[in-house]
């Protein structure tokens, strides 16, 4: 009979070292690439087969918000400065990209805590549960997108051969997400509070980036609003749609490097703080 292999865990301090763990966390992602699929299948059919308005909830919130402010602005009730494409079509898109932005913040602690048992039970690479929650992000941010640009063309935006660039944006609005998101999650799986402060830096993070507003161009809005790191995704999102200059390119670019590189520093310390965590869930 043949022996089992046998595995010794011991403290070493190189394993530990910034080129080994991007290699095993390289080596994870992609053993947990099946795993991660199947769980997406599963949680996306029970998401619309429990639903009887279905894929109406993908664009519910923002289409609700939006008709709040186009209400207000034709009414009179807030003044709003030029947008320079219909207003109900800056909004909505505005509204769309916000959301799915928001959501990818809190997907990847959404699927850490929904997915305690099993990681307390079942040996699997836990890369898996994120790599999961990242495809269902993209596949509900598809949706949205999908229905956002018909209904932005209707209000009569006009683009350019430029719009074959707005799957990128999209995908830069899903990256910076959720490099925040994982790297939240370690200390919001300990401590339930971080999940319920979320919704709440992202209202007023919401009222000081261009997505309901026209960014303002003078006074410490200005600054705060040119400061703001979604300021960029948000305006280079929108020339695409309408056509204009990429005015924000370069800024657009470096926001995308740093939410890189926060990503795989949050996926770091995931990897290294999952031991822990899942003996603090089992005990």
């Amino acid at each position: 009979m043949s022996k089992l292999p046998v595995r010794v865990y011991a403290p070493n301090a190189v394993s530990l070292s910034p080129v080994n763990m991007l290699k095993l966390l390289w080596k994870d992602i992609l053993s947990s690439r099946d795993l991660a699929y199947q769980l997406t299948k599963r949680d996306i059919s029970a998401q619309y087969r429990q639903s009887y308005l279905g894929l109406f909830w993908a664009f519910f919130t923002p289409l609700f918000n939006s008709f709040t402010w186009i209400f207000l602005q034709m009414t009179g009730i807030i003044k709003l400065a030029d947008t320079g494409i219909p207003y109900p079509a800056y909004v909505f898109s505005g509204t769309i990209l916000w959301q799915i932005f928001v959501e990818s913040i809190n997907t990847p602690l959404q699927q850490v805590n929904s997915a305690k048992s099993i990681l307390a039970k079942l040996n699997f690479p836990r890369e898996a549960i994120l790599l999961s929650g990242f495809y269902k992000v993209v596949i509900n941010a598809g949706i949205k997108v999908g229905i956002m640009i018909p209904v932005v063309l209707l209000f009569g935006v006009v683009p350019d051969w430029k719009l074959v660039f707005f799957p990128l944006v999209v995908f830069s609005f899903i990256l910076a997400g959720f490099a925040i998101g994982v790297l939240i999650t370690p200390v919001g799986t300990l401590y339930s509070d971080i999940g319920r402060m979320v919704p709440m830096v992202t209202q007023v993070l919401m009222y000081l980036s261009p997505v309901v507003f026209m960014m303002p161009t003078e006074g410490i809005t200005a600054t705060i609003f040119k400061w703001n790191f979604t300021t960029p995704l948000l305006v280079t999102a929108r020339d695409l749609l309408s056509g204009g200059d990429l005015q924000w390119l370069f800024y657009f670019v470096m926001v995308n490097i740093v939410a890189l590189f926060v990503l795989v520093l949050g996926l770091i310390i995931f990897k290294i703080t999952m031991p822990v965590l899942i003996e603090r869930m089992s005990a």
